[in-house]
């Protein structure tokens, strides 16, 4: 079977009105229940009363996808905003974060660290430029997009 994420991706993007975009889907355990995450968008940020909308028109999609490709137990569908500190999880969203504060974690570590955080400078579609504050002076960590396990923007205090 297809990964859950990826197959209720593609199902959506074709019925999500515009102006807004499907920025990731989220199947993870919480609690004792899986919870179907999608996270939307749109310029200038998306409101409560948008995601519930949103939620009212995708819920019933998601009951005629088929084949079904949800557990027999079932799920929890939150449909929600990425927030202020979003994942990135496409090469699309490195690209729309550069300029800003991120935090990656790597599968394994790189020079002896496996969690960054500091202003994302480039992205090439392969490789993720950080400029990272090392105690007092600033210095660029070079990663290989494959290596990383996890990131997202963070809010810089």
């Amino acid at each position: 079977m297809s990964d859950i994420t990826e197959v209720v991706e593609d199902y959506l993007r074709p019925y999500l009105p515009e102006p807004f975009v499907l920025h990731a889907i989220e199947w993870e355990k919480f609690g004792g229940d899986m919870v179907l995450r999608i996270l939307v968008d749109r310029l200038g940020g998306i409101t409560i009363d948008e995601t519930g909308e949103l939620s009212e028109l995708i819920s019933p999609l998601l009951d005629r996808l088929s084949p079904d490709p949800f557990p027999k137990e079932g799920y929890l569908l939150e449909v929600a905003s990425p927030g202020a500190e979003r994942p990135l999880k496409k090469p699309e969203h490195f690209k729309e974060a550069i300029g800003e504060f991120v935090f990656v974690k790597l599968y394994q570590k790189l020079d002896g660290i496996k969690e960054f955080s500091g202003d994302a400078v480039d992205f090439d579609g392969h490789v993720l430029t950080l400029d990272v504050l090392d105690k007092t002076r600033h210095k660029t960590v070079v990663i290989p997009f494959e290596l990383i396990s996890k990131a997202q923007t963070m809010v810089k205090f």
